[in-house]
């Protein structure tokens, strides 16, 4: 099954945690990378849902321009 899509307020608290983490001077090097390739699909996802809530907007402007 695959994983359900986190929204975008999870995936920032999520991020928040992974930085706290690799400031931790106790992290090892392969577990700073594991968190590090997270993080970085986290703010994939963090953008693509932050372009989507633009676009949305856009489009309500406009329909609300043409009234």
């Amino acid at each position: 099954m695959p994983k359900k899509k986190k929204s975008l307020e999870e995936n920032l608290i999520r991020l928040e945690e992974i930085a706290e983490q690799m400031e931790n001077s106790d992290t090892d090097l392969s577990a700073a990378m594991k968190l590090y390739k997270e993080g970085i699909i986290i703010c994939a996802e963090c953008a693509e849902a932050l372009d989507a809530a633009k676009q949305e907007v856009e489009e309500i402007s406009v329909c609300t321009s043409k009234n």
